[in-house]
């Protein structure tokens, strides 16, 4: 499924930060932004291959203002010096929390200690937004959390997500998101409450697989697939491309306010155009969330004041 990123409407004069922009979800949400007009500043944790991203979107999108900002979210001393550099810039209109792992056979840390998965995609993009409020508030920006369906089955259990005894990879990844999908709701009710003009969005991109994404000019973002892997994940997946723009929708899209939740309007939340969607009720429990940015300073060492 292919989306027109000219329908999200002009962007000129914004600056978007996008993380884990070099590939997949990320490397496709840069360019939709970048071909309606915004700054896009392309975060990855390999300069290499951020740089290849870069490149490949100049010769998708023609005079493209893309930029890289070096970012490993596995090293809070990374965020901790991305968060100087970006806070520099003049404006930052959106961030768009996207990068993560998606798997690991074995049990993996970040450099800090924590669960490779849990660490990466929450901890680590906890650490950058709540260095980054000040720059956000000042710019009425918005943060966007990239959630997954997976959040539904699994519950909140985040201290032993981030330091567990045992270790499943997929329960790893599914409470990693629930996380990112907690912190972003509950953030939204922080802002709210005290007035802030910044706003806090969640958003999912479906069932985004590789098969149904186009290559770019330098970069491999597909993955060859039998006729029965098409047939079977035809009914279901969309590629890169089309799953990245509910991400999109929700980092720059007009109507979306403050606390929504964007995501695929198909069957299941798997494919389709974006939509606000519902998530399950276990990822709007205030207590769970209050105790999991409670955690999250705890073990960064970063406090978040809204």
């Amino acid at each position: 499924m292919a989306h027109n990123p000219a329908a999200l409407g002009r962007q000129d004069g914004k600056t978007i930060v996008v993380t884990g922009a070099n590939a997949g979800l990320g490397y496709f949400a840069s360019e939709q932004l970048a071909a309606a007009g915004a700054t896009v500043v392309m975060a990855a944790r390999n300069e290499a291959r951020g740089r290849a991203a870069m490149e490949a979107v100049r010769n998708t999108v023609p005079g493209a203002d893309v930029r890289f900002q070096k970012l490993d979210l596995a090293s809070l001393d990374s965020v901790r010096q991305a968060a100087e550099e970006l806070a520099g810039l003049e404006r930052i209109d959106a961030l768009l929390a996207n990068a993560g792992v998606i798997g690991s056979r074995e049990l993996q840390f970040t450099d800090d200690g924590f669960e490779l998965q849990f660490g990466t995609n929450h901890l680590g993009h906890f650490a950058l937004v709540a260095r980054l409020m000040p720059s956000l508030t000042h710019s009425r920006g918005r943060v966007v959390h990239v959630g997954s369906i997976s959040h539904r089955w699994v519950r909140p259990d985040f201290r032993r997500a981030a330091l567990p005894a045992k270790y499943s990879s997929y329960r790893s990844y599914a409470l990693s998101k629930l996380a990112v999908m907690s912190f972003g709701f509950e953030l939204a009710h922080r802002l709210d409450a005290a007035g802030a003009p910044a706003s806090s969005v969640v958003a999912h991109p479906g069932y985004a697989r590789k098969y149904f994404t186009p290559d770019r000019p330098g970069l491999r973002l597909s993955q060859p697939a039998t006729r029965q892997q098409r047939l079977l994940f035809g009914l279901l997946a969309q590629g890169k491309d089309a799953g990245a723009w509910p991400l999109v929708h929700a980092t720059a899209g007009d109507e979306v306010r403050n606390g929504d939740y964007w995501g695929p309007d198909g069957r299941f939340q798997l494919t389709g155009r974006p939509s606000v969607v519902a998530p399950q009720r276990h990822a709007l429990e205030r207590n769970a969330a209050s105790r999991l940015i409670d955690l999250s300073e705890e073990l960064t060492g970063v406090r978040l004041r809204v």
